[in-house]
């Protein structure tokens, strides 16, 4: 019901809005085009008063109810006095401001919401369900326990199941935060949401739809969403210190004089435009400059409250690294050569879809190894990758395989360490361990090391649902010491939350599993075009995937805010110092509002200057 209606306000709020512009324009031409006279150029104006002012004042009178005294509550005591003076075009100006104002807000906010929508429009509707010999589309309801499911490639997989039949490749990054495609054969695990590679696989589901991996993401989101803290905005900060000001002048200027006039005069000068315009200004100025950075601004109010961030988080695959695991050791056993291990491994790797074959074959041909023809080639759980090439017997598997499998480390195997490895046998014994990292971005540790010194920011910390030894391992690599490893997105979403309760944060991620998270920081920060759910989800998007660009809209935001305090705070003093001229006398209605309007023109003029990049963009942009 909440959500109907503020959808129904939000319409009304857009008919505000067009009756508004549409009566000053039949104003402005009766008036001026065919000087008509006051009784019929006024009355589109009253039309707008009546039609637009009614519902905004009776709304602000529940704000004053509420002891709510924001920027907003003063413009609507200004519609009533414009009423009382006569002053229908005013009174109709300030009706577009506030109805617009609210036009954007709710557009701002409904974009929250989108996210569930982009979630559901990611998740098929129906499941290939096979029966016998027949395939046959039904509803992803339907779905019981133990049904068969075909997945064609390249679709997202609607069950959590195990594979029955196929062999191929799933794309699970957006769900779990892993950077790799996962093999998927006879006996492994598949959960909903994943994207399925060229194969098609046939699939034993094992959840119902509604108790799914998707499903949980979506029930987490609509519960992020639902408990989003409301956050002040600029304006209604300054407005809850600068109404009650200017309404204490008006009525002390009316009890000391005894004339009616000076209340109406101090009003008029304190009509709140620094507020409702100059702010909106430089936030859409900068909304625009952030645009030509190629950092899309989704929600304004994040603009005004990441400098004031003081608790950084982040995602570690796809974030703070590239997303791609590389080869970084090769631990050679007594009695092999390098070269001719690598030779072997890579050769049979070409035909294996396992994560880490990517890395390999890279690695095999930066280090000009020759592939030889392979043969009996296999892949079966929990045996690993297994073929012959040139005679040998290979095979590529994990340390906890070997007895198994009956390999010999003749004390040579090295002890493990943190990170992804793999061992590698040639005819029945240990030829070699190779050692995988995801590499950090190269701008990581210095954007690390830039938070606290230049964005004032206390604590930074990593949340991950990778292992711990690959986040720890990345952590040190660029300066972080708080580390969250093993963390689904439930438990993204509880630190996070735990976290903007002692103080703002900034969350910075590029996946599904971030999604919760960015919506329950202050302000959320989407990387890279990996996710549509988590670009949804998030307040700022940065198109180039980079974290200076992070480091760039920080500065853009406080160059913003800076700008919007100066216009505001500065149109408020002048304000002010024409409300003690009223208030003694020395003003009459018309006059001040004149020197409103001055006013006016001097806080937007400043605040057009935040369309313009700050001086460490410029000195960037110089070199």
């Amino acid at each position: 019901m909440r959500n109907l209606a503020k959808g129904i306000w939000s319409r009304k709020t857009l008919v505000i809005v067009a009756v508004s512009v549409l009566a000053l324009l039949v104003h402005l031409i009766e008036r001026y085009g065919y000087h008509s006279e006051p009784t019929t150029y006024n009355v589109p104006l009253l039309c707008a008063l009546v039609v637009g002012g009614l519902p905004l004042v009776s709304e602000l009178l529940g704000k004053l109810l509420k002891r709510e005294f924001g920027s907003d509550l003063l413009g609507g005591i200004s519609i009533v006095t414009s009423v009382c003076l006569g002053e229908y075009l005013a009174g109709s100006i300030i009706v577009l401001m506030l109805s617009g104002g609210e036009a954007l807000e709710a557009y701002a906010l409904s974009s929250a919401s989108s996210v569930l929508d982009a979630l559901a429009k990611r998740m098929p509707f129906v499941a290939h369900l096979r029966s016998g010999s027949e395939l046959s589309d039904v509803q992803l309801a339907d779905v019981q326990i133990g049904d068969i499911v075909v997945v064609y490639p390249h679709e997202t997989c609607p069950v959590d199941g195990v594979v029955v039949e196929g062999r191929g490749a799933m794309d699970e990054s957006y769900l779990t935060g892993e950077p790799f495609k996962i093999t998927k054969t006879a006996g492994s695990a598949v959960i909903s949401g994943a994207v399925n590679g060229e194969a098609a696989l046939t699939v034993r589901t094992t959840q119902l739809a509604v108790d799914s991996r998707y499903a949980k993401i979506m029930q987490v989101m609509k519960k992020s969403e639902a408990e989003r803290p409301k956050l002040r905005r600029l304006g209604d900060q300054l407005g809850a210190l600068y109404t009650p000001l200017a309404l204490a002048i008006a009525v002390a200027a009316w009890l000391i004089s005894g004339e009616a006039v000076r209340f109406l005069a101090v009003l008029v000068i304190a009509t709140p435009c620094p507020l409702l315009i100059a702010i909106p200004t430089a936030i859409v100025g900068s909304i625009s400059l952030c645009a030509r950075r190629a950092i899309i601004i989704k929600s304004p109010v994040v603009l005004e409250l990441v400098s004031e961030c003081r608790t950084a988080i982040f995602d570690k695959t796809g974030t703070l690294t590239y997303g791609e695991p590389a080869l970084t050791d090769q631990v050679i056993a007594p009695g092999f050569d390098a070269q001719e291990v690598m030779s072997l491994v890579a050769s049979l790797e070409r035909y294996s879809k396992h994560p880490l074959a990517k890395a390999i074959l890279q690695a095999a041909e930066a280090a000009s190894c020759p592939l030889l023809e392979a043969a009996q080639v296999g892949e079966q759980p929990g045996q690993g990758l297994s073929g012959t090439v040139q005679g040998y017997e290979i095979r590529v598997i994990s340390r906890k395989q070997m007895d198994a499998l009956g390999i010999e480390s003749a004390g040579h195997l090295p002890q493990a360490v943190g990170g992804i490895e793999c061992v590698v046998a040639v005819d029945g014994r240990a030829a070699a361990v190779f050692r995988f990292r995801d590499a950090p971005r190269t701008e990581s540790r210095s954007f690390i090391d830039h938070l606290g010194p230049s964005h004032l920011f206390e604590r930074v910390m990593v949340v991950s649902g990778d292992r711990d030894s690959e986040v720890q391992f990345l952590a040190e690599s660029v300066g972080i010491s708080e580390v969250f490893a093993g963390a689904s997105p439930e438990d993204k979403l509880d630190i996070v939350r735990r976290e903007t309760s002692l103080a703002r944060t900034l969350f910075v991620g590029d996946g599904i599993n971030d999604a919760p998270a960015m919506m329950a920081a202050t302000v959320g920060i989407a990387i890279g075009q990996n996710s549509d759910v988590a670009a949804e989800a998030a307040g700022v998007v940065v198109m180039d995937n980079s974290l200076h660009k992070v480091d760039e809209f920080i500065h853009i935001s406080r160059h913003m805010r800076t700008i919007a305090l100066q216009s505001a705070v500065g149109g408020m003093v002048l304000s002010v110092t024409g409300m003690a001229f009223a208030a003694a006398g020395y003003l009459n209605p018309v006059s001040g509002a004149i020197c409103q309007e001055v006013v006016d023109v001097l806080a937007v003029v400043n605040a057009l200057r935040a369309a313009f990049p700050p001086r460490m963009i410029r000195h960037e942009l110089k070199e």
